[in-house]
């Protein structure tokens, strides 16, 4: 699940009890149901599809939850990050509550597929925590003890003391019903049942275009097409909208370490803390010893090269609040997108006809975001009413958001312009160290510049293939990140996220800032 030896290994990469394997796509297939993405989303939209007797074609560039799923912490939880007073306010009490119901309802949803198909993913129930560390935190925790009420959260309650020893917090909101379980068993799973019911997998098969209406299709970078009645895009970030979607929705990097700590330390829980950007925690079990995971320190992606030190800021926090903490085993980063109203686009394309549809914005909660797709995309098709549909319309007017909507994009167009006229970022190749990489500028030109471990270049365009930004180095993940929308690519120009679907280009004498497009 690895997508090259550069980037970073997660702890479920690292410890999946299996790790399944597909042909690539190499002809023209026909489906009910083609989905573009074989991460959460994608594959339980593809398994609720197959068991209500629909032909379904599931696709992926990667191996299966090589994307965002596979760099997730894997939190269970209706308690969103954004504060349902914010919530509240944007869409009102009734659809902070509808949001609320929706991702218990995700959580219910996995773990009826867990009983139902007998997959071992360590499913457990588990206490979230929310607590307030300074007080800032206390201000905005107190603003949303009314709003988590009306939310339904009728059986929250305020705690002095929370029930882990070696915990040094002393006030919570304590959430029950939560869950946690390990992401990739839980795919595995998932996976066998879906290809048990007739699901077909493609993988390593890039899709570079989707059309709608009469003779819908998604089409491969080899030119293999599969047609179907729908098509869902499921690949974290919409690959098959150019703009519009991309303008309600920001990219940022969130990293996660693992401390290894004895067996039974700590009981199973979740905590957040309410910072910004927040701290998340919670346990993985293991066989000879248990995993806290610790993540948080979140920055636009293509924005920052400080990730060494996002990795000790999380060490300093952790080591603040926990008393019993082993040798850190796992330094990893993930890809989240934020929408300016908080609540994810799931359903019909905006931009194109009614049988293709999107599900992005995850807001930190991509594993029930993924699950509600799966659900409401399902219903869409079967043409079932969803009372959440409304709520998660991509298409919905984010009128009180407007001035979040403003500031991204005004940070977009800032990137567009100041990293064109930047000057080189060191004064030759020669001062790019192993393992590392930089920018330099030839003439009107922007060269991505990675220098490998056995001292080889590897240059190509600087230019994103996507809207034509110029992207950055990722120290921790060796990869060129664009700091406009979010699409990443590998030290040789391999796209490894959307929204572009073109490798960077090869070095040429020329690459103008038009060209990019």
């Amino acid at each position: 699940m690895q997508r090259g030896n550069n980037e970073s290994v997660s702890l479920w990469q690292n410890t999946s009890k299996k790790e399944l394997s597909f042909q690539q796509l190499r002809d023209n297939l026909e489906a009910d149901v083609c989905i573009v993405g074989a991460g959460i989303a994608g594959l339980t939209t593809g398994y609720l599809l197959a068991r209500e007797g629909r032909s379904v074609v599931i696709v992926d560039a990667w191996e299966m939850g090589a994307g965002e799923t596979g760099r997730t912490t894997a939190h269970l939880t209706a308690v969103l990050d954004d504060r349902f007073f914010n919530i509240e306010s944007l869409f009102g009490e009734k659809g902070a509550r509808l949001a609320a119901e929706s991702h218990m309802s995700a959580i219910n949803h996995i773990e009826a597929i867990v009983n139902k198909e007998n997959i071992n993913c360590d499913f457990e129930r588990v206490d979230g925590y929310l607590v307030p560390l300074d007080d800032k935190q206390r201000e905005d925790f107190d603003k949303e003890v009314a709003p988590v009420k009306q939310a339904g959260f009728s059986d929250m309650e305020i705690i002095g003391k929370l029930p882990i020893s070696g915990l040094k917090i002393n006030l919570a909101m304590r959430f029950t019903q939560q869950a946690v379980f390990h992401i990739t068993n839980y795919m595995n799973g998932l996976t066998e049942a879906f290809l048990r019911l007739g699901g077909q997998i493609y993988t390593n098969s890039q899709i570079i275009e989707v059309k709608g209406g009469d003779n819908a299709y998604a089409k491969t970078n080899k030119g293999y097409k599969v047609t179907a009645k729908h098509v869902v895009v499921a690949t974290n970030t919409p690959i098959n909208d150019w703009v519009k979607m991309h303008t309600k929705q920001a990219a940022y990097r969130t990293y996660v370490i693992g401390y290894q700590i004895p067996k039974d330390t700590y009981p199973g829980f979740l905590l957040w803390d309410m910072a910004d950007p927040y701290h998340y925690v919670r346990i993985v079990r293991g066989n000879s010893h248990d995993t806290l995971i610790v993540g948080g320190e979140d920055h636009k992606t293509g924005q920052a090269y400080d990730m060494d030190l996002r990795y000790q800021k999380l060490d300093n926090w952790a080591k603040n609040y926990f008393t019993t903490l082993g040798p850190i085993t796992y330094r990893w980063s993930g890809q989240v997108m934020e929408p300016v109203d908080c609540l994810a686009f799931i359903g019909r394309n905006p931009m194109d006809a009614d049988n293709v549809y999107i599900a992005t914005g995850d807001s930190g909660n991509g594993m029930t975001h993924g699950t509600i797709a799966g659900i409401l995309i399902t219903d869409l098709i079967m043409g079932r009413n969803n009372q959440w549909q409304n709520l998660y319309d991509p298409a919905r007017k984010s009128v009180k958001a407007v001035t979040t909507f403003i500031k991204e994009n005004a940070n977009f167009v800032g990137h567009m312009v100041k990293d064109w006229v930047k000057p080189s970022e060191v004064d030759s190749v020669d001062a790019i160290s192993r393992g590392e990489g930089a920018i330099l500028r030839k003439g009107v030109s922007k060269i991505a510049v990675y220098r490998d471990e056995e001292g080889q270049l590897h240059e190509r365009s600087a230019v994103c293939t996507h809207l034509g930004c110029v992207v950055q180095w990722n120290r921790g993940e060796k990869s060129w990140d664009c700091p406009c929308h979010g699409s990443r690519f590998d030290c040789d120009g391999r796209i490894l996220n959307g929204p572009a679907i073109k490798p960077l280009a090869e070095v040429k004498a020329e690459t103008s800032h038009e060209e990019a497009a």
